[in-house]
């Protein structure tokens, strides 16, 4: 089990959760009843797991040969096969299982989640958006939460969903730039080993600072109190830490850890920006 978790980055999950109780007090402009957030909880869960699982079992030959992948769990040989694609079934199980619990528009787009969730490994074998298609998956879960919430679709959680897309696909980029001279022999695509890693950089910038903008519109059109700014004025101290390391991190896996502490911290603290904007009285 150990080895199965490690295996799913199970820690990773700090990502997407923060980001769907996000959109849940978006769609409730307060805070959701504990039922909607238990079954959130679980759809986030049993989609992660769903995409993880898919992804190591899909890549798994593909990891065997890059020489930082190589080590993985299914990849070495460690975990068989056949447990990836069991936690596959039951990821997407627990995801229709909580989206029947939570309303019926939920349980309708269950097909389009479980195809992003699926196809995602699939398009680092010909298209260099692959960081987008990921991006994108991920923000499904405030704009989920946010259909669990209210039963329709509504501009706050397109911005929502717009800013999780660009975040994720921004941080992504530098993770692949470890996996060039790898990706490149074997025909792997992404954005910089199609257009090198000084494109890479400048796109990650440019994607983070429109998270921002997408932040501030769901805010606006969401009539969040005056506590949100300050999720707003941290997502830009997060582009200055990042931009900052960009300069001075000694290599990539030094620069990629500092990334990935300071956006994990950056989901948490606008969870709370959020939710004391609409706690709060406005």
């Amino acid at each position: 089990m150990k080895t199965f978790l490690q295996e799913i980055r199970i820690e990773h999950t700090l990502f997407a959760l923060p980001f769907a109780y996000a959109g849940a007090i978006f769609g409730a402009q307060g805070l959701p009843s504990f039922v909607q957030w238990f079954w959130i909880t679980v759809a986030v869960l049993g989609a992660r797991t769903a995409a993880m699982a898919a992804n190591r079992y899909l890549d798994r030959h593909i990891d065997a040969q890059n020489p930082r992948t190589a080590r993985r769990a299914v990849a070495s040989g460690r975990l068989a096969p056949s447990v990836m694609v069991w936690a596959t079934i039951v990821g997407l199980g627990l995801l229709i299982v909580a989206s029947w619990q939570l309303n019926p528009l939920c349980l309708a787009l269950v097909p389009v989640a479980a195809i992003g969730l699926l196809i995602y490994p699939l398009c680092k074998r010909f298209t260099w958006l692959v960081h987008f298609v990921l991006g994108a998956v991920d923000g499904l879960a405030p704009l989920g939460a946010y259909i669990a919430v209210t039963g329709t679709i509504r501009a706050p959680a397109l911005w929502l969903f717009a800013a999780v897309t660009v975040w994720v696909a921004g941080f992504d980029i530098p993770y692949a730039m470890m996996d060039v001279a790898a990706d490149r022999a074997n025909n792997i695509a992404s954005l910089p080993a199609r257009f090198g890693e000084s494109a890479g950089m400048r796109t990650f910038y440019a994607l983070h600072a429109f998270m921002i903008v997408c932040l501030f519109a769901a805010g606006k059109s969401a009539g969040a109190g005056s506590a949100y700014a300050g999720g707003i004025l941290y997502a830009g101290a997060l582009w200055a830490y990042e931009v900052y390391q960009g300069r001075s991190a000694p290599d990539l896996f030094t620069l990629n850890a500092r990334i990935f502490t300071a956006n994990m911290a950056f989901s948490v603290i606008f969870l709370i920006a959020t939710a004391t904007a609409f706690i709060l009285p406005r």
